[in-house]
């Protein structure tokens, strides 16, 4: 019994870490993806504190178009209404923005850790929310009937155009009014476009369900 149990291990040893075949490969990606969700990924919740220690960036809103200079001269007016000046943002965490596909780690979010310009991912309070998690940068930490709340904006030009015009519509509900217990996390840093996985193997998923 013993000899046959080595063989039988052996046997799948072999065929997981050495065998070339579409199945091997195939065995070893969800091998991969079990291993990431159900180990790597919450020890890294545990220790950073947070359910979503990564998490995929799937809009542009964080975007900046030009180099930071440039973007700043078209985005001026969006901030000064909020106090925040040109020096003041050359400090803030990301200054330069990020990009879709980006994968940003995150941190415990919490009120002693969370300041103006600091980058949060959180989720919407409206009726129809997103279905993804929102990642913009805080204008506004403010406390009200003694609880501190946040409102947050994208970086991206075009953003912030629509935000000012969703002011007109809705009285500027959209990302404002944000509680403490709707943040997720707080941006560390970022790695460049390692995201784009998660968005194209979505994006691949939705079409092969629209397509029934």
């Amino acid at each position: 019994m013993k000899k046959n149990l080595n063989t039988a291990w052996k046997k799948l040893w072999y065929f997981i870490w050495e065998d070339n075949s579409i199945w091997s490969w195939i065995v070893n990606i969800i091998f991969a993806f079990i291993l990431i969700k159900f180990l790597i990924y919450p020890g890294l919740g545990l220790v950073l504190g947070t359910s979503h220690p990564i998490v995929a960036v799937v809009s542009n809103s964080m975007e900046h178009d030009s180099d930071f200079d440039s973007w700043w001269q078209s985005s001026e007016k969006y901030y000064s209404e909020f106090g925040i000046v040109k020096n003041s943002f050359e400090e803030f965490p990301l200054k330069n923005g990020f990009n879709k596909g980006d994968i940003m780690v995150l941190w415990r979010a919490n009120p002693d850790n969370l300041k103006i310009g600091d980058i949060i991912v959180f989720r919407s309070a409206r009726t129809n929310p997103k279905p993804d998690p929102i990642i913009h940068r805080i204008v506004i930490k403010e406390e009200k009937e003694g609880k501190l709340t946040y409102q947050t904006k994208g970086d991206n030009y075009l953003t912030n155009r629509r935000q000012i015009n969703a002011c007109f519509q809705d009285g500027c509900i959209y990302e404002s009014d944000i509680q403490q217990s709707q943040i997720i996390g707080k941006a560390l840093f970022k790695v460049p476009y390692l995201g784009y996985i998660k968005i194209w193997f979505v994006d691949l998923l939705n079409f092969l369900l629209n397509r029934r």
